[in-house]
């Protein structure tokens, strides 16, 4: 029986792993399929507070992982199928493999929702491919961006891009953005947003050194196809919460986000179990929002741990 589960290694688990190992709960950190999170994709990371120069994004997050271990956090990989809770104590699935917690600490964050195109992945994560403009708007200083997408997020990110680069094209397969009424009609009346309606991405094009210099894309109702030049491709068509293992377990909402209990951040209906980051977060999704969840629910299994182990 374990004090303290917590599923994930972004920065939302490795916070809630330093501040659960610092109060001698001994946590065991459970690695799924992308350890360290979405930020090991990022070449730097220039908005974490404490990081004057900027720090890369996979030393960043093997940083936690050893400040974490210090701690006397311990890690095993392993891919949880479900939950269940019995009588207060929390069971987790692993295939074969039955792990039993007094407390659970699920952040396995999301993962973003990409097109599945050619050139796309060849070029994800510091060759001008991303998916968060507040991340990396910042690298494409007076260069021409794209942004695929037609709803709030992608809105978001094309006027957020405007501070930056020189022209933004807003890539969107209809005539018309499903942003609201104000979202869109602050992107469509920007002066540096060029709209792309009716156009479907086909590839994402490379230079002679591998960096991405243009993407293509169909017209959905000629079926011409025409090359948009730019440095950077944002692609913002919303992401996946890694949230399947918890179906029928904890409230998620339509896109699958884990709903908290009201007046939390973290809680869930069941005592001693809890959830942060990105699996829960779909409006920040930052880093330090991430970190800040994981603090939270750390503090609150620690709470819980005195008054009922």
């Amino acid at each position: 029986m374990e004090d303290v589960i917590i599923l994930g290694t972004g920065c939302a688990g490795l916070t809630a792993a330093i501040y659960t190992g610092r109060a001698q709960l001994n946590p065991l950190v459970l690695e799924g399929a992308q350890p360290g999170g979405q930020l090991t994709t990022t070449s730097e990371v220039e908005n974490f507070p404490g990081f004057p120069e900027g720090i890369d994004g996979y030393t960043m997050m093997d940083n936690l992982r050893k400040q974490a271990a210090r701690f006397g956090a311990r890690y095993e990989h392993a891919k949880i199928d479900k939950i269940e809770v019995v009588e207060g104590v929390k069971k987790l699935y692993a295939g074969e493999k039955v792990l039993e917690a007094k407390t659970v600490i699920v952040a396995t964050g999301a993962r973003p929702r990409l097109l599945g195109i050619p050139g796309e992945q060849e070029m994800f994560g510091g060759k001008g491919v991303t998916t968060c403009a507040t991340c990396d708007g910042a690298f494409y200083r007076d260069m021409e961006v794209v942004v695929v997408g037609g709803g709030d997020s992608a809105a978001e990110e094309a006027l957020f891009l405007t501070r930056f680069c020189s022209k933004v094209t807003l890539i969107h397969r209809r005539d018309e953005l499903r942003a609201s009424q104000i979202m869109a009609d602050r992107a469509t009346s920007h002066e540096k947003i060029e709209m792309a309606w009716n156009s479907a991405p086909t590839e994402i094009l490379a230079d002679e050194k591998g960096f991405t210099r243009a993407i293509r894309v169909k017209d959905t109702q000629t079926g011409e196809e025409r090359e948009i030049p730019c440095k950077g491709a944002f692609i913002a068509i919303g992401h996946i919460p890694n949230t399947d293992f918890v179906e029928g377990l904890l409230e998620r909402d339509g896109d699958g986000y884990i709903v908290p209990e009201a007046g939390s951040q973290v809680k869930t209906k069941f005592e001693g179990f809890y959830a942060a980051g990105d699996c829960v977060d779909h409006v920040y999704r930052q880093a330090i929002t991430a970190a800040g969840m994981g603090c939270q629910a750390a503090i609150e299994a620690e709470r819980w741990l005195a008054e009922n182990a």
